[in-house]
């Protein structure tokens, strides 16, 4: 049965009618029953055709859709997968010195039963939580946390699980003011310095520096729809052609969806989702993140943290180089 609650994108326009004639017909059958056998054929036609058409949508995403789908409202966010894929989860507050910021959630728990630290970025689902996290949008104090957690996972040995969901760090006078951009700084030098195994997956928005102070891993990866870039699509047109209007042909010329990020080596794997976005079958699409870090940290057990250091300086520091400097 569709969803009449569900947010539907700009370029989906041919999937909502599709959908809301199913709605429509649905209603009959309801009120008519068996004496409606055409209505319920119908339904059948037209779900085979949404279905067909979602697919073949999806199927040849640009990057501009694909930068919707990333910041889709009903895509899960980091409460989703710690609910679905972490228990005994115990969160941790504050960064000891100026207070605490709920745009970076993070604790211990076990991942799957793996004892393990577990943060990332929250959003939001209402308008009410979506403040309440700014947007996913870190200050200073959020990324002190993120090295406070780090911190922890290296005294007690455990692996370090972080996953990615902003559009960038925010960019207010008081958080500039407390040292925004060296708090960045520093979460992303103990990334590199973390002498236990960190694996990072983007699942919505990676945006700028906010994203790459959880990002610096042994083991990135992205979702399927999901974006990694050193500036928004709208922050580049502006600075570009100083008209935010022209967002899509930066998009374009980016490189910022997952496969173009495979292809410069700048990522490790790519998560498939489910047809039509994670959205669509949020169980499947946390599901299928949990295998992949699952795998990713099995693949980094047993080595010392001397070679997941070295291993995590030379990943990074590969990226960008050509033929000839390898």
């Amino acid at each position: 049965m569709s969803d009449p609650t569900r947010t539907y994108l700009d370029f989906e326009r041919p999937i909502a009618e599709l959908d809301s004639k199913i709605e429509e017909l649905q209603g009959v059958l309801a009120r008519n029953g068996d004496d409606a056998p055409d209505a319920a054929e119908e339904v059948s036609r037209l779900r085979q055709k949404s279905a067909e058409q979602l697919k073949a949508l999806y199927s040849k995403l640009d990057a501009w859709r694909k930068t919707q789908v990333a910041r889709h409202p009903e895509r899960p966010h980091l409460r989703d997968y710690l609910d679905a894929l972490v228990s005994d989860f115990e969160e941790l507050s504050g960064d000891r010195r100026f207070g605490e910021d709920c745009a970076i959630l993070g604790g211990m728990g076990r991942f799957r039963g793996r004892p393990a630290v577990i943060m990332g970025h929250e959003k939001g689902h209402d308008t009410q939580t979506r403040i309440k996290h700014n947007f996913g949008m870190a200050r200073p104090e959020g990324y002190r946390k993120a090295i406070r957690l780090m911190d922890l996972a290296e005294r007690f040995g455990l692996p370090v699980i972080t996953l990615v969901d902003t559009a960038g760090a925010y960019p207010g006078v008081g958080a500039e003011e407390r040292g925004q951009s060296e708090a960045i700084a520093r979460s992303t030098e103990r990334c590199l310095t973390l002498g236990t195994p960190l694996v990072s997956v983007i699942t919505g928005e990676g945006g700028s520096g906010g994203a790459v102070a959880l990002a610096s891993a042994n083991t990135v990866m992205m979702l399927e729809h999901s974006i990694y870039s050193v500036i928004s699509p709208e922050g580049c047109a502006s600075i570009l052609w100083r008209d935010g209007a022209r967002a899509r042909d930066a998009a374009m010329a980016m490189k910022i969806t997952a496969q173009d990020l495979i292809e410069l080596k700048i990522i490790d794997s790519i998560i498939p989702e489910p047809v039509g976005g994670a959205h669509r079958d949020r169980a499947a699409a946390i599901a299928r993140v949990g295998d992949a870090v699952e795998s990713a940290l099995s693949a980094l057990d047993g080595l010392e943290p001397s070679e997941l250091r070295k291993r995590r300086r030379e990943r990074f520091l590969a990226i960008g180089r050509t033929l000839g400097e390898a």
